[in-house]
């Protein structure tokens, strides 16, 4: 079930492209104007968003070609490594606390992180759009009508597809809880709180716990890694909403240092569960049908 040199240089070259467009041409765009300052979408300007929209559906255009004939199942990586080569270094949330030290601070830091992973999310939905057209324009009309017609015969579609987001996010958090956890310690009031995990260790957290997402709902309700993707910006959301309150962040703010937090998905940077959850997901998706196709051809 090893991939083929050939296949792994067709997945390096994919993820190069965006390596290089987003990752290290557009840094300047959204480079922290602060020493370990954080990568945030609001470092972005309007006219900054666009470009880099632009970029991600570049790279998904160039991450298609380089990688044929593979080009729809590898091209979908280039704008999610790209957006990973600025999780990596970005400052962390620790950090962004200690440059909001005070509770009105935190709340506005929080509201604002909330749903900014929904950015990040059509940042990587651009570059699957940069895959898709070229996919859509150089393929046999009946295939994709049989494609189509497959689809449609499931009766259950849409309620596997709301298992998968629902579940996906619940999963996720869950499992990025166990991997990610750093120093914890007890807390009269909130229980416990953990410890900002270092970067290495959330990519490792985000990347396992969606890969093993993304096997999930392909082995079990046969759908796609979309749904794990979206799912991947709504773990931030679900995180905030459950464990920031204005209670807790006043408990933390006068009791505890900045590198503490009631959970550790509200330690991690909605960039950062983004990039490495669309990453995991894919590569999640892509065992699973490994697996499945092991299974049939070579168990008696």
């Amino acid at each position: 079930m090893e991939l083929s040199l050939s296949m792994k240089l067709r997945i390096a070259a994919a993820a190069g492209v965006g390596v290089i467009l987003i990752g290290i041409l557009a840094w300047p765009l959204v480079e922290p104007s602060e020493l370990l300052g954080v990568v945030r979408a609001g470092n972005l300007d309007l006219g900054g968003a666009v470009v880099l929209v632009g970029l991600a559906f570049l790279s998904g255009l160039v991450g298609y070609f380089v990688s044929w004939p593979y080009g729809r199942q590898i091209g979908v990586l280039a704008a999610p490594s790209g957006l990973a080569i600025w999780a990596v270094r970005s400052g962390d949330m620790a950090a962004l606390m200690q440059l909001n030290p005070t509770v009105a601070q935190r709340q506005a830091v929080f509201a604002g992180l909330k749903w900014e992973a929904l950015f990040w999310l059509i940042v990587v939905a651009a570059g699957f759009v940069g895959v898709l057209l070229p996919s859509k324009i150089l393929s046999r009309p009946e295939q994709s009508g049989a494609k189509k017609a497959i689809s449609d015969s499931k009766p259950n579609k849409y309620l596997n597809i709301a298992i998968a987001l629902v579940g996906s996010v619940l999963i996720a958090h869950f499992c990025i809880g166990i991997f990610a956890r750093d120093v914890r310690i007890f807390d009269s009031k909130l229980g416990s709180v953990v410890a900002q995990p270092a970067v290495g260790q959330i990519v490792f957290a985000v990347l396992v716990s969606f890969g093993l997402v993304g096997f999930v709902v392909k082995s079990y309700l046969k759908v796609g890694y979309i749904w794990p993707t979206i799912a991947g910006s709504l773990v931030t959301a679900y995180g905030i909403s459950t464990y920031v309150r204005s209670s807790v962040l006043q408990h933390l703010a006068q009791s505890l240092p900045a590198v503490f937090f009631p959970n550790v998905s509200v330690s991690i940077l909605p960039v950062q569960m983004v990039a490495f959850g669309t990453i995991g997901s894919i590569t999640g998706y892509w065992l699973a049908v490994r697996y499945s196709y092991w299974r049939e051809h070579e168990i008696d």
